[in-house]
């Protein structure tokens, strides 16, 4: 059975950190995802069946998700107003705005949790729709569907467009079927 080579582990540290931005939706937060996720990996030998990027994919995830459900255990603090950033009065002086790449992962960073890991397995890490749904334990066409809505949440969002809303295929009346 094949091994993880700690060597290895630098070929997939950009599709990590990358896809661990998208989760976390900041630079600071994904770089201690990362490490976590290796240092996770690191600490005992592992034999892995598949392949190695989706190993290291949902290794992350289940990191992301630790680490999420350990801070919902701790209690809140109310940020004051010298947390807050103010908003830029100049707009207009960033018409590119909505195209950077930090605007992107924010947009990412906001879907469910579903289409968040979709988007992130198969546009960012890179993986095949076949090792997505493996490495998240859904069917192919799950996560084909979960992609495919990830990505027009994010062009909404990124474009300023109102969300409409999506119909409900099972309600649509089809005609020629049972109608007479």
């Amino acid at each position: 059975m094949p091994r993880i080579d700690p060597q290895s582990l630098g070929d997939h540290l950009n599709a990590l950190y990358r896809a661990a931005w998208a989760l976390c939706g900041s630079r600071e937060d994904a770089e201690d995802l990362v490490q976590e996720t290796f240092a996770r990996v690191l600490a005992k030998p592992r034999v892995i069946r598949g392949d190695e990027r989706a190993y290291l994919m949902q290794t992350l995830r289940n990191t992301f998700y630790s680490r999420v459900r350990t801070a919902s255990r701790r209690p809140q603090t109310a940020a004051t107003l010298d947390d807050v950033d103010p908003a830029d009065p100049r707009p207009e002086l960033q018409p590119d705005r909505a195209l950077e790449y930090n605007e992107l992962l924010a947009a990412i960073a906001e879907l469910p949790d579903d289409f968040r890991l979709a988007i992130v397995a198969v546009d960012i890490i890179g993986l095949s729709y076949a090792e997505a749904a493996r490495a998240l334990d859904a069917r192919e066409a799950t996560i084909t569907t979960r992609v495919y809505r990830a990505r027009q949440r994010v062009v909404r969002r990124i474009s300023d467009q109102p969300a409409t809303e999506e119909p409900d295929k099972r309600e649509e009346k089809r005609p020629g079927r049972g109608h007479l």
